[in-house]
């Protein structure tokens, strides 16, 4: 399966639904991004021993089986969020992590730090949103739930939720590195886990629950 940093940007700028079936690689990306975070920090998950309360709003009481790549195939599926989106989510949650020294991302938390920078970097992006209890569905979660996440994100951001065009450029460059250097065999290998998934499933089409 070749893949190239091209690619990625192009699907960032000029994605079409109408002419595009395929899922765009900003995913795919991320999704080998956020999973080799998590790997590493549940490895020096042990020796920690402070962690704030309000960041456990993001603690599920167990941990999803649903895979990272999955998780954010659907969101893609049933939100239609375009790729830009997806950038702006990672830049979210890059200041969040930057900004909460104490916080990990990890098994438990990882679903709901996920659907609350989407939902609010679609926000951020697209003109028009679906409603917070429609992201709630799509993320396995109820609307309380999803409402207050995303006000007790928007706290510990302090709102700062700007993303400006170099800044924008800047992640996008290193998405690009993360294809072309860094990560180009785990970002394959989670394709191709993404793809024996959906070999497997046969009901794509109707609306699944979940619950997270």
């Amino acid at each position: 399966m070749a893949i190239s940093p091209r690619k990625l940007r192009n699907d960032v700028y000029s994605y079409s639904y109408q002419n595009q079936s395929n899922t765009p690689l900003v995913i795919s990306v991320l999704a080998s991004l956020i999973q080799r975070s998590l790997v590493r920090n549940e490895r020096i998950g042990r020796f920690m021993s402070r962690r704030s309360r309000y960041t456990r709003i993001f603690d599920s009481h167990e941990t999803p089986d649903m895979t990272i790549q999955s998780y954010l195939e659907r969101i893609f599926k049933y939100t239609k969020a375009g790729p830009s989106v997806y950038v702006v989510a990672y830049v979210y949650i890059d200041r969040f992590c930057r900004s909460q020294p104490e916080f990990r991302i990890n098994g438990r938390n990882v679903h709901r730090l996920l659907i609350t920078t989407i939902m609010v970097a679609s926000k951020y992006v697209e003109d028009m949103n679906y409603r917070n209890s429609y992201f709630a569905r799509v993320g396995g979660i109820t609307t309380k739930e999803m409402n207050s996440l995303e006000l007790g994100f928007l706290f510990l951001m302090n709102f700062k939720m700007h993303v400006n065009l170099s800044v924008f450029e800047s992640y996008c460059c290193h998405l690009e590195r993360e294809v072309s250097i860094g990560g180009g065999y785990h970002i394959e290998k989670t394709l191709r886990c993404a793809e024996e998934i959906k070999s497997r499933q046969t009901d794509q089409d109707r609306f699944t629950r979940i619950t997270l």
